[in-house]
């Protein structure tokens, strides 16, 4: 008997790309690169363990696209042609295990520090915002453009290192995030003011994307349903952005929500175990897939088969995302399949991880 299309582990194709089962790994930050950004021999074991473990679609740790935009010293990089033989290394160790692997590419923003990044970090605006480490410098229009290329070498060079499919961080009051924000771009130029001129920033990188890597490519955004904080992005703008991204022509949107200074509603939440808790950002993702074509990923907060089969029978979201429960078990998606799931601590060498 063929298992219904809402099965969890029924394989499925992602704008042409094959994944066995509908669970995503989420990014998760490891820190485990070296001062130059390529991976070491652990980042490299846990990613091949990952992919043995049955995720359908392995996304990596927030991947910089500029020195400028380095989020912590032992971050990925993808920021030049050096990065090549890492990220081929990643790619190969995720296809030797059979799985599938998304690259995450990101820009700190005003969340960067300067003793990291090397320079007083960029942002849309010279705010000073309870997110922001330190003041950020307010981006030139050569800046933006400069940052937009950067982003399309860096697909490029995914493509290139053999990974399956891009995703774009949009959330988490990284720098794409800031230019949707109102809270975080003040800016009085094309860039920003209204939703549409907010949104260009992005758009114009996925638009230099998919000139680089084309259309075929599957080209994933991670985006926040809701900044959760007063005078930030909020849902209405959500939902505007995601039609947007719909429009242009993308494989899925991640549905998150959060800030480092959205206190307990951030993107890393403790206490979400059981009952009403878990899944807090379905109330968004819903509101979007019922207005989108492309497939809706829902992260935060899963934290039993239940309920992410639940998520997909009543068609609230298009795959599953994981990032905790994959520290605690990297095989997580084979015990729920086989039935012999188990509940323990994470280990030692991955407690210090934490979603993108």
């Amino acid at each position: 008997m063929t298992k219904p299309e809402t099965d969890l582990f029924t394989p499925h194709r992602l704008q042409g790309l094959e994944l066995r089962n509908r669970i995503i790994r989420s990014a998760t930050l490891e820190g485990l690169c070296d001062g130059d950004g390529q991976p070491t021999v652990p980042l490299i074991d846990l990613y091949r363990q990952l992919a043995a473990g049955g995720c359908g679609l392995l996304i990596s740790g927030i991947t910089y696209v500029a020195e400028e935009g380095r989020l912590i010293p032992t971050g990925l990089g993808a920021a030049s042609d050096e990065h090549l033989a890492g990220l081929e290394k990643l790619a190969a160790a995720v296809h030797q295990e059979g799985g599938t692997f998304c690259l995450q590419l990101g820009h700190s923003g005003g969340q960067g520090q300067s003793q990291v990044c090397g320079e007083q970090p960029v942002a849309p605006s010279t705010l000073k915002l309870e997110q922001y480490p330190e003041l950020p410098r307010e981006m030139t229009l050569d800046d933006i453009a400069v940052t937009i290329s950067a982003f399309a070498a860096a697909a490029g060079r995914a493509r290139q290192a053999g990974c399956d499919a891009i995703q774009l961080h949009a959330a988490h009051g990284y720098l794409i995030n800031q230019f949707l924000s109102p809270l975080t771009n003040q800016r009085q130029d094309a860039y920003g003011g209204d939703l549409a001129a907010r949104s260009r920033f992005l758009l114009e990188i996925v638009n230099a994307v998919q000139q680089v890597v084309g259309k075929d490519f599957p080209l994933l955004v991670k985006l926040n349903g809701s900044d959760n904080l007063a005078g930030g992005l909020d849902i209405d703008d959500a939902l505007a952005v995601a039609k947007l991204l719909d429009a242009a022509g993308i494989a899925a949107i991640e549905i998150s929500s959060g800030t480092p200074a959205s206190a307990e509603q951030a993107p890393i939440r403790r206490g979400h175990e059981s009952g009403a808790e878990m899944a807090y950002n379905v109330v968004l993702s819903r509101v979007i897939k019922q207005q989108v074509s492309c497939p809706v990923i829902v992260v935060g907060g899963i934290r039993s088969l239940h309920v992410a089969t639940g998520l997909l029978r009543t068609k609230q979201a298009d795959y599953i995302s994981l990032s905790r429960p994959l520290i605690r078990e990297p095989d997580l998606p084979n015990k729920l399949k086989s039935g012999t799931s188990e509940n323990r601590p994470a280990s030692p060498a991955t407690v210090a991880s934490r979603r993108c």
